[in-house]
């Protein structure tokens, strides 16, 4: 295993733009031992460091069976992310990982599973999405949702076509603002739940995205009747060191960081949708 406490050097193989914000960098070890034994589960993230400027926690979103590649989907929304979107192959960077607690999927096992994202909410469930899809004899049915503000923010939208094609599996889009030609749902996602095919008392959620948009979705699922402990939420929030010192992501007596970023909705209730968590 790599010591996810220190810093190593990895390097761009590949730099994809995903949409006019959106980018992913497809990355590696400089050297070949660390690459060999690092390991991360669905749901951890890294955290990557541009030199002289600064460090941020993005998602992981590969197969943790890919020994080649490991992948970043960033959007540009400050000063580091802006820096990593000028970065190209070859050029080398800082990370410290994996951290956190990834998805369920081997509690998953055996159940529908039902992924549900807002906006770029699709980068920490993506690498789930493939987890299930490669292994798919060991999960029934696979529910994919996500919600985007305008059309032109879907990322991967050939996949979605791809995956709706699988057996087994249902994909439902919405876009709060469409162009023409926009081939789904045009609303909010939380309007396709009546579409949604599933067994309550046998599916497990992931969700991550916009903490409005899944209070909505945690209701619907609620009184569908899903149990709070088969509802898993990704939390998004202000983590600066990952290693529950520095407080930022501090929720309640929990750390994001440390104790997340995935947590069961049993586990966030007594603070999720309070202003301030």
């Amino acid at each position: 295993m790599v010591n996810a406490a220190l810093p190593h050097e990895i390097e761009v193989v590949e730099r994809i733009q995903e949409s006019p914000t959106i980018f992913t960098l497809r990355l590696r070890f400089t050297d070949p031992v660390q690459h060999a034994a690092f390991r991360f589960e669905p749901g951890q993230f890294n955290m990557l460091y541009l030199y002289g400027v600064g460090e941020v926690p993005i998602s992981i979103v590969s197969d943790p069976e890919d020994e080649k590649l490991f992948d970043h989907t960033i959007r540009v929304v400050g000063r580091v992310t802006r820096g990593l979107g000028q970065l190209k192959a070859r050029d080398r960077l800082g990370m410290r990982g994996p951290y956190g607690r990834g998805w369920p999927l081997k509690q998953a096992e055996g159940h529908d599973v039902m992924i549900i994202t807002g906006g770029l909410g699709c980068a920490p469930v993506v690498s789930v999405i493939n987890y299930v899809i490669r292994r798919r004899d060991r999960f029934r049915r696979l529910i994919i949702m996500q919600g985007v503000k305008h059309s032109d923010d879907l990322i991967w939208r050939s996949q979605y076509s791809q995956w709706s094609k699988l057996r087994d599996t249902q994909v439902l889009v919405a876009a709060d603002v469409g162009v023409a030609l926009w081939p789904w749902h045009i609303g909010r996602v939380t309007e396709l739940f009546d579409q949604v095919e599933f067994d309550p008392s046998q599916a497990m959620i992931m969700m991550c995205g916009p903490q409005g948009m899944m209070r909505v979705a945690v209701d619907h699922l609620l009184r569908r009747g899903v149990t709070e402990d088969h509802i898993h939420l990704s939390m998004e929030r202000n983590m600066h060191c990952a290693v529950g010192h520095c407080g930022h992501c501090q929720y309640g007596g929990k750390f994001v960081c440390q104790d997340g970023p995935v947590f069961s909705y049993a586990e966030a209730r007594p603070l999720f949708g309070i202003q301030g968590f």
